[in-house]
């Protein structure tokens, strides 16, 4: 009963300076709902990272033609990969190595009736929206013999089809002039979003064949990706793609590989844990406004002890301990950064849905974190109220009754 009586004569005083009491909450308030939000965001760009990297696959390793280094300095200016490179890992593969697939690039000119726009034609083989993970929306995919046969077909990316001003239905089965070249779409692919620094979905695929012989004229492959068939396969893999590249680029032992091979899972990590030190380092910023909003809890109670500093004396004349004193001051600090972290969580809501919504950004809110801040904001409370609370308790009753 004691603690209901002096947990009510603590809300009182609070109701009795609605403002005042609401200005003291406004810095927890904003440091709760920035760190919840900083966090949000964080949390939002893990998911979007994580979903990338399972639509390309875990267990995909992706060969890529690259410069050499030799005792220090960078060089191999024509270090490429070629379709008999891949041909070579191709034949050589074990069973660890499930698929290939090369992707051959070039950035040409695509028209479709009055529209003209240039687009990244690939080359590629028929399991390419396999190793991928495409889908095909509307017709299929090349097959085999139409890539041995240099067949004019084409399927395009999701986004093709708005790039050119016309409906996916409207131009599947119908030619298209890729470089002055004719082809018939026999599919368009579902949109995949874009996962780099460009839109893979504004993609044309043609088969490899017709891409080195028709449209772009080389052999040289921009690179190729390769599915193991497991995780614990992948470094296995990697070694045997490297022994078969070098002994086709003819490598001495001294010199250093002029092709790099990257794993996605390793990739991940990477991103992971650069996701996670970006997360926590704007959690600490916005921490830093919690700390900043304590110290305002602080300055306000110790200034609402000088002016109750009469009543204080009162309270003790009238047989209020010294605990009842120090607890009473110590539930109001805690019960504004409570309240304070309370409207926090709403205001963290309504900024990350804004956010989203305007900015196009992914935010994801976990339950634990609007726990975790609560929590901590009640912690500020009573950490910062700790020094008004026992300054309270300490005043002599007859010097506090004589206070003017």
């Amino acid at each position: 009963m004691i603690f209901v009586e002096i947990l009510r004569v603590a809300m009182d005083a609070i109701r009795a300076n609605k403002l005042r009491s609401f200005l003291t909450m406004l810095g927890i308030v904003i440091g709760v709902g920035a760190v919840i939000t900083m966090v949000a965001l964080g949390e939002g760009a893990q998911r979007a990272v994580d979903e990338q990297i399972s639509a390309l696959g875990t267990n995909v390793l992706t060969v890529r033609p690259g410069q050499g280094m030799f005792r220090g300095v960078r060089g191999g200016s024509n270090a490429r990969l070629t379709m008999e490179d891949f041909e070579a890992v191709k034949a050589g593969a074990t069973t660890a190595i499930v698929q290939l697939s090369p992707e051959m690039q070039g950035q040409l000119q695509v028209q479709f009736g009055r529209s003209n726009a240039s687009i990244r034609i690939l080359g590629t083989t028929p399991n390419f929206a396999d190793v991928n993970n495409y889908t095909v929306q509307m017709g299929r995919f090349f097959d085999e013999s139409e890539v041995q046969g240099r067949r004019r077909v084409a399927v395009l990316g999701g986004a093709v089809p708005a790039v050119l001003g016309v409906e996916a239905g409207d131009v599947l089965g119908q030619m298209i002039s890729i470089r002055n070249i004719s082809f018939e779409v026999v599919g368009v692919l579902e949109e995949k979003g874009g996962q780099s620094w460009f839109n893979e979905d504004e993609q044309i695929f043609v088969p490899v064949e017709t891409a080195q012989f028709r449209l772009l004229g080389t052999d040289r492959i921009n690179s190729f990706k390769v599915v193991v068939e497991s995780q614990s396969a992948m470094p296995v893999a990697m070694v045997q793609i490297e022994e078969i590249l070098r002994r086709e680029h003819r490598l001495s032992l001294t010199k250093e590989s002029d092709f790099w091979i990257s794993d996605n899972a390793m990739f991940l990590q990477t991103r992971q844990e650069t996701t996670q030190t970006f997360t926590m380092l704007l959690a600490g910023i916005a921490a830093v406004s919690l700390l900043v909003g304590g110290i305002g809890i602080m300055n306000i109670m110790l200034v609402s002890v000088t002016e109750r500093t009469k009543e204080i004396g009162v309270r003790k004349a009238l047989g209020a301990s010294r605990n009842a004193v120090l607890l009473q001051f110590l539930l109001e600090a805690t019960t504004l950064c409570i309240a304070g972290g309370i409207l926090g969580v709403a205001f963290a809501y309504g900024a990350s849905r804004t956010l989203a919504q305007s900015a196009g950004w992914e935010m994801a809110i976990a339950p634990q974190t609007v726990g975790m801040a609560v929590v901590f904001a009640a912690v500020v409370g009573v950490f910062f109220g700790i020094w008004p609370a026992r300054r309270a308790a300490s005043l002599d009753p007859i010097v506090a009754l004589r206070y003017e």
